[in-house]
């Protein structure tokens, strides 16, 4: 049986179920345990299913209230994920990452799960709760710095002086930014006048800024600009992203086009 469609299964079954034990997923694949582990390992970089202590489970948003970043979440998913597998090839191994609010922030941090000695710099509650402990005893632990300020995003992010400041002394290798739109006028732009003083302040903290975008912010604009598209070191944006578009940000920033198709291993 192909790595494919062992892990087509594995996902039909967890969400017929809502979870799944890895000894119950080998005996009915006919495969090892390992085999399973490593199934289900690709599947949570994906972000189709969460790796839990013994199997799979269906994935777990942010536990809260407001629906509002749960349904965000849940809009364009293959694209968020297709991006956050190419961000995540950027991370290596010990680096000081910064991340943004927002759910495209959120989805690269499931991806960053699995990579060892980490350091996490966010002002994303959601973000936090992905490393707030490991599922399995045998994930590497990451270290994460939880950035607080006077104001709730709808986003769960917490933006204001307090984040900035605190950004003035923090140092990162790469920061991700998640924006609401991209615009070659208007630039990157949110819908929050705090939120942008921040993101500014976290563009300044990384010596790498990376803008994390799927194909409909092309040409959204928010209500202020955070900066201009110029003054980001790289865009990462899905391949969906019309082949115009593509040509006049590639003259403005090194962008990178995500592949919907994750990679497929045997």
């Amino acid at each position: 049986m192909l790595a494919a469609e062992r892990r087509s299964r594995i996902v039909s079954e967890v969400r017929r179920t809502g979870a799944a034990g890895v000894a119950d997923l080998a005996a009915a694949l006919d495969v090892s345990e390992m085999t399973v582990r490593r199934d289900i390992d690709v599947l949570a970089m994906q972000g189709v299913v969460d790796k839990v202590r013994g199997g799979a489970t269906t994935p777990r948003l942010p536990d809260r209230t407001d629906v509002d970043f749960t349904s965000q979440a849940r809009l364009r998913l293959a694209e968020k994920n297709a991006i956050a597998r190419s961000a995540a090839e950027l991370v290596e191994p010990g680096m000081a990452i910064g991340l943004s609010g927002g759910t495209t922030a959120w989805a690269l941090a499931r991806a960053l799960r699995g990579i060892p000695d980490l350091t996490i710099v966010t002002n994303s509650l959601p973000v936090a709760e992905v490393f707030a402990r490991p599922d399995r005893a045998d994930e590497p632990y990451t270290q994460t710095v939880v950035l607080t300020g006077g104001v709730r995003t709808p986003a769960d992010a917490l933006v204001g002086p307090i984040a900035v400041r605190a950004l003035d002394v923090l140092h990162c290798d790469l920061v991700f930014l998640g924006v609401r739109g991209v615009d070659l006028q208007a630039g990157l732009t949110t819908s929050n006048l705090l939120e942008a003083e921040t993101d500014r302040a976290l563009i300044a903290a990384g010596s790498t800024s990376v803008v994390l975008a799927d194909h409909s912010k092309w040409t959204a604009v928010g209500l202020t600009t955070i900066v201009d598209v110029e003054d980001v070191d790289r865009l990462i944006m899905d391949e969906a992203l019309p082949a115009d578009a593509a040509a006049q940000l590639a003259d403005r920033v090194a962008l990178t086009l995500a592949p919907l198709e994750a990679p497929a291993d045997v």
